[in-house]
């Protein structure tokens, strides 16, 4: 039995948020000219996620690459929830619209996704993939409003880091649960005494 070991952990690659992408220790002509001295580092997963194997006489901890079982068989397309799967990925939890697994999953290479278009995606490209549905958020994402952040602001005085879809995301499940917003807690150092009346 496999079971899904989960989003890979995300590194250190970096982009400039105006566009292309460049290695950490670049900065565009047009930033340096600003005086800019730090790059912005986008984090990207580190390629396609590994399966933890759970099987007999398999070493514990042992990981596989997603093609390794996909390859031994062509895909059925007539699986279009987990529910449906007779072996693996049982129990994976999908909440995604009504996507089917090979709406992002390239089925002529499972180390891979794909657009709707069929054009092939590498696993450190997923935003790519995500953007072509979640356009307002990938706005949002290039101008900062979407995803998280950390660093400097001004990059003139250090680098900045944000996060990828997948840092925050479940891919099979990416919406957060609905909260109820709440008052913010009472500092009763803040709060006057109630018999002071002051």
């Amino acid at each position: 039995m496999a079971v899904l070991a989960g989003v890979p952990l995300a590194i250190g690659l970096s982009a400039w948020s105006g566009g292309g992408s460049v290695r950490a220790d670049e900065v565009p002509a047009e930033a340096a000219a600003a005086g800019v001295r730090f790059p912005v580092r986008v984090n990207r997963p580190s390629g396609p996620p590994r399966v933890l194997v759970d099987t007999e006489g398999v070493p514990p901890g042992t990981t596989v690459a997603c093609s390794t079982c996909h390859a031994t068989r062509p895909p059925d397309r007539t699986n279009a929830r987990t529910d449906d799967l007779d072996e693996f990925h049982q129990g994976l939890v999908v909440r995604h619209g009504d996507s089917t697994c090979l709406a992002c999953h390239d089925p002529t290479d499972y180390d891979r996704l794909r657009r709707a278009d069929g054009r092939p995606v590498a696993f450190e490209d997923v935003m790519d993939l995500c953007g072509q549905c979640h356009g307002p958020q990938r706005r949002d994402w290039r101008h900062g409003a979407h995803g998280g952040t950390t660093g400097y602001w001004d990059l003139t005085r250090g680098p900045r880091t944000r996060n990828h879809c997948v840092d925050c995301h479940d891919p099979h499940a990416p919406a957060f649960p609905r909260m109820r917003p709440t008052f913010k807690p009472i500092d009763r150092f803040l709060t006057p005494d109630a018999e002071s009346h002051e």
